[in-house]
């Protein structure tokens, strides 16, 4: 069948502002029906992720040509051979990456490290194998297994959650990716108990939704740090101790007794601010990472102070979650008003607006930006 999606032809030579180089196309692609264990989804919403921009700017090397997009929701439209607990007219959350249920990591209950599918995705390719997208005769690559920007795509079940249909699209697709990596950074990773203390570095979607994870977990306080003015009056008004980044030796002075947090969650992707969120745990304090740094960049760590200060550096691999479990919990503590994901949403766009929504989001503007279909 006949698609309209969003294409990436180069990555890393890209210049800004997108909305005048437009590094993304929209074109006209051949998808293929689903094959065995496979679904077609019609999609209905996708968010822009920084994971999306980071490929744009050559952060993450992926093959090209590569449908891009990987946060999303969507009505199940068809079945390839052997699917089953799906039937057509289910709403679906795309998930970026899939489990095989066969690797060590798969068997160890770790299948958000699941080598097969971390290795299709780095091929472009689903969990499967291969790729259902064409152009003009040509190979295009999906985009971690779901190529959400396109109005439809097919994917492996495995990168499937089935969800309530009365969840609007725009709120469904967030779990996806922002709100299963930040909040299950802290629920999973760093496991935050109440009564105890967090601080969380960078506010953009993953950022905020693992602020909220903090305070919906019951953190007696939590400390969310960024430059942007607009992101700190937003953790403010979710009931965190929003600070600037020079603001915050005095604010843990004035609110942390113990000289820092229990929980110290990094979402930036900046080797630098590892080292501030490292500095910012107490003694005997977690830190885990979620952002995803250029891959040149390292981190200097002494031996003595891991040993002497018993800190524990985690990293957090899509909230360290398993989809299928954490999603539906996630989707529950929403509708009980402990996760207003709703609040990451800055604005509702067409597909075409791609270009000028990866320049917001560059520009720290923007949150979650979701494209409708």
């Amino acid at each position: 069948m006949k698609i309209r999606s969003a294409v990436l032809d180069r990555s890393g030579d890209n210049p800004t502002p997108y909305a005048d180089n437009k590094p993304m196309r929209f074109a006209e692609l051949e998808l293929d029906p689903p094959g065995p264990g496979e679904v077609l989804v019609r999609i209905e919403a996708a968010g822009l992720c920084h994971s999306d921009l980071s490929v744009v700017n050559g952060d993450r090397v992926r093959p090209m040509p590569m449908a891009l997009g990987h946060e999303g929701t969507g009505i199940v439209e068809a079945l390839g051979p052997g699917v089953g607990g799906l039937v057509e007219g289910d709403r679906v959350v795309l998930v970026f990456l899939p489990s095989c249920g066969r690797c060590v990591q798969c068997l160890s209950g770790e299948g958000y490290l699941c080598a097969n599918g971390a290795a299709a995705n780095g091929k472009g390719e689903l969990i499967g194998g291969g790729r259902r997208l064409h152009e003009c005769g040509h190979e295009v690559h999906h985009h971690l297994g779901v190529s959400a920007f396109a109005n439809y795509a097919v994917v492996d079940q495995r990168s499937t959650v089935k969800v309530d249909r009365d969840i609007p699209p725009e709120i469904a697709a967030v779990f996806g990716c922002a709100v299963l990596t930040g909040v299950g950074a802290v629920i999973n990773s760093a496991r935050v108990m109440p009564g105890e203390t967090a601080i969380v570095f960078g506010l953009g979607g993953v950022g905020l939704a693992a602020t909220m994870g903090a305070l919906g977990s019951g953190a007696a306080k939590v400390i969310a740090v960024d430059m942007i003015d607009a992101k700190i009056a937003l953790a403010n008004e979710l009931g965190a101790i929003a600070v600037k980044p020079d603001q915050l030796a005095e604010t843990i002075a004035a609110h942390l007794p113990a000289g820092g947090a229990d929980a110290v969650i990094e979402t930036v992707g900046n080797a630098r601010v590892l080292a501030q969120a490292y500095a910012s745990a107490r003694r005997g304090g977690r830190i885990v990472t979620v952002g995803l740094p250029p891959p040149e960049q390292t981190f200097a760590l002494s031996p003595l102070s891991l040993v002497g200060d018993g800190k524990t550096l985690i990293g957090s691999y899509m909230g360290s979650a398993i989809p299928a479990r954490d999603i539906p919990r996630y989707i529950g503590m929403w509708q009980a008003g402990k996760l207003p994901v709703e609040k990451l949403i800055s604005s509702t766009h067409q597909l075409e607006d791609l270009n000028a929504m990866m320049d917001a989001m560059h520009r720290g503007e923007a949150i979650r930006q979701i494209i409708r279909f």
